[in-house]
């Protein structure tokens, strides 16, 4: 199983600011040393909540770009991708670009999207996500695994459109689609290659149901649901470090000591759980290391098992 770390991009309430690029490069090159086996970017365009300011964030593909080439080891993913946010033929042509820049490290993340009010602040429509998404899917996935399509929809068109050049690999980067809805489970089972629930979990326990719920959508697709890779978002705190943030988004975090956390990687796995992102709090160098060590031990009594 892969462990990655989630590289934030957002105003940092602690700091009254973001991090600068140079420290998004420096926290990026971090986990890569620290031996995690992915980096990933959010991907929003501001956080809006009543009475409160906006809170800021720098665009994830411009970020995921940089840090491309700025990292040499680790895969860089996307979790994941608002679709309203990029035409999806122009998306496959940018994956396929970064692709080739990371030397095939990229794992596309992409979803139907949720914040309102940036679609709001920035004139993107709020309806039928679902609909365009599926739509968006129709053309991107066949772009990215062969390079040509001829579609025309109801929201988007691409006719005889065809990426080249290709990027370093044949079929292109895995496309990873997060969602749980019906209709969503529906198309992660056509189209995906790596499945994310989407929603942070705090323990193994709570996935379980998220997990029979996509076995029946696969089978009623007439996939193998071994054939997609099953991911988990994990928020993870130490309190000891610094108080974790509370939010809507985050009900609960996994907590407690580097062996403990790496027990949890234990029953992740067991689960079937192929890749593990972990959202960190506090965010911090020592928090990153901490969480490195617990990887590190995972691995070491998975080697011996």
């Amino acid at each position: 199983m892969k462990v990655g770390f989630v590289v934030l991009l957002s105003v940092r309430p602690e700091l009254g600011r973001p991090h600068r690029y140079a420290e998004v490069r420096e926290m990026a090159a971090a986990a890569e040393a620290a031996g995690f086996d992915s980096i990933w970017l959010y991907d929003h365009l501001l956080y809006r909540s009543p009475g409160q300011p906006t809170r800021g964030i720098w665009e994830c593909w411009t970020m995921l770009s940089a840090l491309a080439e700025a990292t040499a080891r680790v895969e860089i993913g996307t979790l994941v991708l608002c679709n309203q946010f990029r035409n999806p033929a122009i998306l496959a042509k940018m994956a396929a670009t970064v692709d080739e820049v990371s030397g095939g490290r990229l794992i596309l993340g992409i979803g139907a999207g949720w914040n309102e009010p940036e679609f709001q602040a920035f004139g993107i429509p709020f309806d039928h996500r679902v609909g365009r998404f599926e739509e968006a899917l129709q053309i991107l996935a066949p772009l990215l695994r062969t390079g040509h399509v001829d579609f025309s929809g109801m929201y988007y068109q691409a006719r005889d459109c065809e990426i080249t050049p290709r990027g370093p690999r044949a079929q292109g980067p895995p496309l990873l689609i997060a969602g749980s809805g019906p209709r969503m489970l529906r198309l992660t089972a056509q189209h995906a290659d790596l499945w994310n629930p989407s929603g942070y979990l705090s323990a193994p326990d709570t996935l379980a149901g998220h997990r029979e719920t996509f076995r029946t959508a696969c089978e009623d697709a007439g996939r193998d649901p071994t054939t997609v890779g099953l991911t988990a978002m994990v928020a993870v705190s130490f309190p000891d470090l610094g108080e974790a943030p509370t939010s809507a988004n985050i009900p609960a975090y996994l907590s407690g000591s580097t062996d403990a956390i790496a027990a949890a990687m234990h029953e992740f796995e067991r689960m079937g759980v192929s890749h593990l992102m972990f959202h960190c709090a506090p965010y911090s160098r020592t928090a990153l290391d901490r969480l490195a060590q617990a990887a590190a031990f995972y691995r070491k009594q998975r080697a011996r098992a």
